[in-house]
């Protein structure tokens, strides 16, 4: 591939999507970190939550979204959803084959946790879905550093922090009693392995006041994905200007506008695609 072929590749956008507007969290991270990059998001919120669905029909709405993301010409599509990238991740590589790169959020935390933690006791929390299929676990124990995982199904926090109910009191007191759980006692990191989570890092934090790191997978992803661009000569040149980035959501509401704004921090046009008509 020449070089003119490749800026052309890495001047197109980066994809990313998710079952509704929590991979917003990590569109938000790769954006501060990569401000040059062209982002196309897909919310999927004509079926969130992923956490309850099937395998199978994760996988067809996955495909599905692909084909919009490949439309869109992205140079690399990222499944910014914890549910997705376990039910859907090998599915979604093989089917986009050669016209784009595929990354999870999955495999650069389960690293990140391997090289950190190795010998050490880590707790995670996610939805039933994550939790359940173990899919951390297993990568975790592949590693062999020997990384005493101990996770946590946390169902409430998401619709929580998708109702708007963080930094008060109701979400306090929910957080304080998923977090009390003998599960996670002795921990010395805590995996937040929903995109929804880090609207609450701050009150995850301030419960274990400074005696667990809390990991916030969203930076972990923005910075993989920062090294895979440039390991693969994929980085947007530098231009003048802010990318004019795109987000599509399958269904509309005005509480979605807003919980954009909340999740990206900034102003968004969300822009309704129909992709189930």
């Amino acid at each position: 591939m020449g070089t003119a072929a490749s800026s052309s590749l890495a001047s197109r956008p980066i994809g990313v999507f998710d079952s509704g507007i929590g991979g917003l969290t990590v569109a938000r991270a790769v954006n501060k970190l990569l401000p040059q990059e062209r982002l196309v998001y897909f919310g999927d919120t004509a079926h969130l939550p992923y956490g309850d669905k099937s395998t199978a029909a994760i996988q067809a709405y996955s495909v599905k979204i692909c084909d919009l993301l490949l439309k869109q010409q992205c140079k690399v599509i990222l499944i910014a959803c914890n549910s997705a990238s376990a039910a859907a991740y090998e599915l979604v590589k093989e089917y986009v084959g050669s016209k784009a790169r595929v990354l999870n959020v999955i495999d650069p935390i389960v690293a990140y946790v391997g090289k950190a933690y190795a010998g050490r006791t880590v707790g995670l929390i996610g939805t039933k879905q994550t939790v359940n299929s173990n899919v951390y676990r297993k990568k975790i124990d592949d590693l062999d550093a020997g990384v005493e995982l101990r996770s946590l199904a946390t169902p409430l926090l998401a619709p929580m922090v998708e109702e708007g109910f963080f930094n008060n009191s109701i979400s306090r007191n929910i957080i304080e009693t998923y977090l009390s759980s003998p599960v996670l006692e002795g921990i010395e990191a805590l995996v937040l392995a929903c995109t929804h989570y880090p609207l609450i890092k701050q009150q995850i934090a301030a419960f274990y006041q400074g005696r667990v790191e809390v990991l916030d997978a969203s930076d972990v992803v923005a910075e993989h994905v920062r090294q895979y661009l440039n390991a693969q000569q994929l980085a947007a040149p530098a231009k003048e200007g802010v990318p004019a980035h795109h987000f599509y959501v399958s269904d509309f509401t005005r509480s979605f506008e807003e919980s954009t704004r909340i999740f990206f921090e900034q102003e968004v046009q969300l822009e309704h695609y129909p992709l189930w008509e």
